[in-house]
């Protein structure tokens, strides 16, 4: 199976900031939806943020004025700009793509994954 890799995970203390990257070799994610989900732990996996084939961008959970999601096709890689963390942001970090052309926070239907990187907020 292709492989996505996330790349960014860390300890940051509450109201601080991280940048998550998503890349692969083996895809151009340019003709892909793009989107993370987290899973804390004893808690299900949940969306976080997605952004379309067209760049449209659709934010889940409690993202939403915190995190921006982007693309730099050049680099061939999937950004999530956290700021202002929160403790309960602590979670694994996974990007998973999918072909379909829009989001859905559909996370049977993404086609392809991550390993995921680990995000811990706390002082």
């Amino acid at each position: 199976q292709v492989q996505l890799v996330e790349s960014g995970g860390g300890l940051v203390q509450p109201g601080g900031s991280l940048r998550l990257s998503c890349t692969t070799s083996e895809l151009n994610l340019e003709y892909y939806t793009v989107a993370w989900f987290r899973q804390a732990p004893g808690k299900e996996r949940e969306g976080v943020s997605c952004i379309s084939k067209s760049d449209d961008s659709t934010y889940y959970a409690d993202s939403k004025g915190r995190f921006t999601i982007s693309r730099d096709n050049a680099e061939n890689t999937v950004y999530l700009q956290m700021n202002d963390l929160k403790p309960e942001d602590t979670a694994v970090y996974y990007c998973a793509a999918d072909r379909y052309e829009y989001c859905s926070n559909n996370e049977a239907g993404m086609d392809y994954w991550g390993k995921g990187t680990l995000v811990t907020v706390s002082s």
